[in-house]
């Protein structure tokens, strides 16, 4: 899977699920557990070393939490965008950002395709238009800079800058 610069992997709970998919994009390596059983998800964290981000206190109080073998955030907010902005405070990611490296859906790091290797898997229009791609070698989606990859940059600044403020 994939590796950022910083060695923060995270563990998402179903509760900030939406954290995923944005961490994914920020270059973080971030499961999403969408599972029933806290237990599990905490010895998952364990066995890969990953931080777990979560709104359920009661995962907060247990021991392997407390005494550190695994790191934990609690997050605060029911909203999105609050909750990535106390990420970013709170672990002081934005320094090792290294936004659309990984899969949105899998979370495998991206590979950069020629544009003639992608012509038969691309609309027409985008494959007039667009001359950088990637592609997910595990589950084969391939990713350009069209509209929808400049609202997320737009998005992902006007998030890191929030705190400068």
């Amino acid at each position: 899977m994939g590796g950022d610069s910083s060695g923060i992997r995270f563990i998402v709970d179903h509760n900030v699920g939406k954290l995923a998919k944005w961490l994914r994009m920020m270059g973080y390596d971030s499961l999403f557990f969408d599972g029933d059983d806290d237990s599990q998800m905490v010895r998952q964290a364990l066995a890969e070393g990953r931080m777990i981000l979560t709104r359920d206190s009661g995962i907060m109080k247990r021991r392997v939490i407390n005494n550190g073998r695994i790191k934990a955030l609690l997050i605060e907010s029911e909203e999105p965008e609050r909750q990535m902005r106390q990420i970013l405070t709170a672990l002081d990611l934005k320094k090792n950002l290294r936004p659309f490296t990984l899969c949105l859906e899998c979370n495998h790091p991206l590979a950069e395709r020629s544009r003639e290797g992608v012509k038969d898997r691309v609309p027409l229009y985008v494959y007039k238009t667009q001359t950088q791609y990637m592609e997910c070698p595990a589950c084969r989606r391939i990713y350009w800079r069209g509209t929808h990859w400049e609202a997320m940059t737009r998005k992902l600044e006007k998030l890191a800058n929030m705190n400068d403020s």
